[in-house]
């Protein structure tokens, strides 16, 4: 990380008044080792190039957006600020080889949901927030307990204790709908999602229809011992790791080189799957 580069100051400034509500300056302090001197002035040189985007609030000592807040150092997407959370806010230097990466489409998530969601997390609170899916199209409302955000690979989820259902789900980010509001404390935290905190392994090896030379192609890609590949993760997200492994537990692909890899031990962990 180039501590040397204000933007990449500005950037962070930016990014967690956008998505968290307000940005102080021991959160740049921590993030780049610098001085609260420098710390402040970052944010006052920050907010004279964007003509006034934050406001200090006297009552929670922090800076939060203006009303007429308009991003100047990122974007819309929150997979931005999900990213950075997942790396632990590193900043990544630039790249000495060209590379490529897909570009997925954006899920929408609006600030005022994620700054609900982020402060309910930290304070283990309660949330009253609208939620859509493909069962309930039309907005209901949801009392949940957020714990943690989930990378699944093509997206993100928010593993939260639903009082509608009586039991830690997953709910999509960018299904909910309108401002959450903030409840009370919860007793229910990730300490008491069994499904969070049981862990299993699962074993793939390649399809056993491969001849043996192809099957050796997989076991070495995958670094396979005596060709079997144990990945172990929480129980509750058994069925995303099986999707992005690209692997169908139900029938075999009618060839062998679609299907690759299949799992050796459905039966041990079946009754994390969603289809049961």
């Amino acid at each position: 990380m180039d501590k040397t580069q204000p933007e990449h100051r500005y950037r962070y400034t930016e990014l967690i008044a956008w998505w968290e509500g307000q940005v102080n300056t021991r959160q740049i302090i921590e993030q780049f080792g610098v001085s609260r001197q420098q710390a402040s002035s970052d944010i006052n040189a920050y907010n004279e190039l964007t003509k006034g985007n934050l406001a200090y609030d006297a009552s929670r000592k922090a800076w939060r957006p203006s009303s007429h807040f308009e991003r100047c150092y990122i974007t819309d997407d929150v997979t931005e600020y999900l990213s950075w959370i997942q790396s632990g806010y590193n900043i990544p230097a630039p790249l000495i080889l060209p590379y490529e990466s897909l570009q997925l489409p954006a899920r929408q998530v609006l600030p005022s949901v994620m700054r609900g969601l982020v402060e309910a997390i930290r304070k283990r609170r309660r949330l009253d927030v609208d939620y859509v899916s493909l069962s309930n199209p039309d907005r209901q409302g949801r009392v949940i307990a957020p714990h943690t955000f989930v990378n699944t690979g093509l997206r993100w989820h928010l593993r939260a204790w639903c009082e509608k259902s009586s039991e830690y789900r997953d709910f999509v980010l960018s299904r909910f709908r309108g401002s959450p509001e903030l409840l009370g404390q919860s007793e229910h935290t990730a300490e008491q999602d069994i499904g969070w905190n049981t862990e299993v392994t699962l074993i793939f090896s390649p399809d056993p229809r491969l001849p043996e030379r192809k099957r050796e192609v997989l076991e070495h890609d995958y670094q396979m011992t005596d060709g079997h590949l144990y990945r172990r993760t929480r129980a509750c997200m058994v069925q995303y790791l099986i999707q992005e492994m690209q692997v169908n537990t139900k029938i075999w692909d009618g060839t062998p080189e679609a299907q690759q890899l299949v799992l050796v031990n459905r039966d041990d962990i079946k009754e994390w799957l969603f289809e049961g």
